[in-house]
């Protein structure tokens, strides 16, 4: 995991800020990700244990959850907009990567969006460009090239009832031999306007359930494995992918 510490520069933060000697001093704030199947809560211990419902009907069973964050960024009223370095290759088994950042430094204000990029874009997704992702994480050049956005793995029961596996791989879409599109999703929610003046946690949260249900309902009867190459297949989950992440903001008491 490639997740550098975040060390702001703050005259860049503070353009156009009000120089007064009296203004709050600066906040601190840890941006943490989280993973829900339609607001339940989802953690390593459920992997190959619990339930799941997808939309098409079919019941089950996580045993892997990796995905790829990429350019965080946060504007607020100012105009400003404060990209946090690095990215961030989340492993649901790993409790040392639920955080983008943990107590970043941010001018107080008002904030009013966050964004940030689900994989890397066409500019990041170099290959053999970050050593720590090479191993694994990489994605084959005859489909493009570059990373993974995400790997999701498990099992479902069949209509007969039987087990069988499945694997949700993202990354680059293969439209024809040599022929590629991109496949990563801008994500920019509007933070509503929200004033941030004491240390705060930013949750970006992904329903792992909306990979399956909105606007593609996943048959995993016919979608289970595969499916890197499958064109088809990758442009409904960048569909699907535009539904699944949501972001909440908490004000830390002290």
């Amino acid at each position: 995991m490639k997740n550098i510490a975040l060390l702001l520069i703050l005259a860049i933060a503070f353009v156009g800020c009000n120089d007064d000697d009296d203004s709050p001093s600066n906040v601190v704030m840890s941006i943490n990700l989280s993973q829900n199947w339609d607001e339940t809560n989802v953690t390593a211990a459920d992997f190959g244990t619990t339930e799941f419902t997808n939309q098409n009907g079919e019941v089950l069973k996580i045993s892997k959850l990796r995905y790829l964050i990429s350019k965080v960024t946060l504007y607020n009223s100012y105009g400003d907009a404060i990209e946090l370095p690095g990215y961030n290759l989340v492993d649901i088994s790993d409790d040392n990567t639920l955080s983008f950042t943990k107590n970043a430094v941010f001018p107080p204000g008002t904030y009013t969006r966050i964004s940030f990029v689900y994989g890397f874009n066409e500019e990041d997704n170099i290959d053999n460009a970050y050593e720590d992702l090479n191993i694994d994480w990489a994605w084959p050049d005859m489909l493009g090239g570059g990373y993974h956005f995400m790997q999701q793995e498990g099992t479902f029961k069949d209509p007969n009832g039987d087990p069988q596996p499945y694997a949700y791989h993202n990354g680059t879409a293969r439209v024809s031999e040599g022929v590629f599109e991109q496949n990563f999703i801008t994500v920019d929610i509007d933070l509503e306007d929200y004033s941030i003046n004491d240390n705060a946690i930013i949750d970006i949260k992904m329903n792992i359930a909306e990979w399956f249900k909105n606007p593609n309902t996943w048959d995993l009867n016919v979608f289970s494995g595969g499916l890197m190459g499958n064109y088809d297949a990758q442009i409904d989950m960048n569909q699907n992918g535009q539904n699944v992440f949501s972001v909440d903001v908490a004000i830390v008491e002290e």
